[in-house]
């Protein structure tokens, strides 16, 4: 079950847990963009000291949602859409590569697995419970990136996907964005049942494709600045 984000957070998995917390208030857009980072307000909400949560921005900081500046403290990382342009479709072509080997390795038990992720994404979706969904969307994904069995492909993709996770979390805040990335995931399952390389391929890269356009229409104004 998830955690609400105003509750104090437990001593077991401390680090983890902040991480984690941080991360969502930042893809899930309580802690906007280019907004210097409160360090003492949020150490009194989780009711843990500076340490932890120094330690926790350092690991944001390195998936490229937070910038530290010297003597400065934490600022939220700003996404242009210069970034965008440059971002998406990297890693659109990764995903499609992803795909391809997938099909070629994954096991019937991780098919089984994306596949029950998949019923528990729906049922989110159907109750309009977008944190929850969002969740096991990129956890899908995920494992279809682990069923590469491709370490390299891995490290090379989670180096860019976490600077574009609040862009992907935006793109289905409208209904029919959010009902047309439902469907995309419906073809997906059916290509990774099928163990199509070259349909999955193809449907992973469209999906972030529709993606980047919904990113586009939601938070960016005519002269690129983030709305």
């Amino acid at each position: 079950m998830a955690t609400t984000m105003s509750e104090p957070i437990a001593r077991t998995s401390l680090h983890d847990q902040v991480v984690d917390r941080l991360r969502d208030m930042i893809v899930e857009g309580e802690l906007d963009p280019d907004t210097r980072i409160n360090e003492k307000a949020l150490c009194e909400r989780f009711g843990i000291s500076r340490t932890p949560l120094r330690e926790a921005l350092k690991v944001l900081a390195s998936e490229g949602l937070v910038e530290l500046m010297p003597n400065r403290g934490a600022t939220v990382a700003s996404f242009t859409s210069e970034d965008l342009d440059e971002t998406f479709p990297i890693i659109g072509a990764l995903e499609a590569l992803s795909g391809e080997i997938a099909c070629e390795q994954i096991t019937d038990t991780e098919i089984a697995e994306i596949r029950a992720l998949h019923y528990q994404m729906v049922l989110h979706y159907q109750k309009g419970e977008l944190h929850e969904y969002f969740q096991i969307n990129q956890t899908i994904h995920e494992k279809i990136l682990a069923a590469t069995h491709n370490g390299t492909l891995t490290n090379i993709y989670n180096s860019l996907s976490g600077r574009v996770s609040p862009a992907r979390f935006r793109a289905n805040m409208s209904k029919p964005r959010w009902a047309e990335a439902v469907e995309e995931h419906e073809n997906i399952l059916k290509a990774l049942e099928a163990r199509d390389g070259q349909t999955l391929s193809r449907l992973l890269k469209t999906h972030l494709a529709n993606k980047r356009e919904s990113v586009r229409e939601a938070l960016f104004s005519e002269d690129g600045a983030a709305v």
